[in-house]
């Protein structure tokens, strides 16, 4: 059996670019809007995820009662290289980007929902996730272009909002980058 040497925080920058030109560089045509998400972690993952994926932004709606502490440790410092607007009101917030000529994708299941890997994403898009218990609002619902969800097959219903932002992301990210 080879024996496997990790990579060091070195050997992984070689292939990254420097941190002015990833300040400068185009980013992934899309913005992910938070409905009155409210948990620290789940916010600080997603801040993550928006790195990760080079998107746009990210835009966290609804009233905020963070914890800074738990906010740091969960987004690792990575705020600093993701464009991040807050908004006391999801839906005005998505009719603006609506206007601007996004596509607006609800991570819900419900009736109209369709299988997220299913779906061609329109570019430029925009990803909502809901609040941990009660979801995507009707609200945000009735504006979106498109519900979808991700398929269960266990006994569950749902995941963890960033554990199905970190699944869709992952898709839209990689269809947006190749087309």
């Amino acid at each position: 059996m080879q024996s496997r040497m990790q990579m060091t925080k070195e050997d992984l920058r070689k292939s990254k670019p420097s941190r002015e030109e990833y300040l400068s560089q185009p980013k992934t045509p899309l913005i992910l809007v938070l409905d009155n998400v409210t948990n620290s972690y789940n916010i600080g993952s997603f801040i993550r995820l928006a790195d990760a994926f080079a998107i746009e932004k990210i835009i966290i709606c609804g009233e905020l009662t963070i914890s800074d502490k738990k906010f740091k440790k969960a987004s690792r410092n990575e705020a600093k290289w993701v464009c991040i607007e807050y908004s006391n009101d999801t839906i005005s917030t998505l009719n603006v980007l609506k206007e601007q000529g996004n596509t607006i994708y609800s991570v819900e299941l419900c009736q109209e929902s369709v299988d997220y890997s299913e779906v061609d994403y329109a570019s430029p898009c925009v990803l909502v996730f809901g609040n941990e218990r009660k979801g995507v609002s009707e609200a945000a619902l009735q504006i979106s272009d498109q519900h979808i969800h991700i398929p269960m097959f266990g006994m569950g219903n749902s995941l963890n909002v960033s554990t199905a932002g970190a699944i869709v992301l992952a898709k839209v990210a990689n269809h947006l980058r190749k087309a």
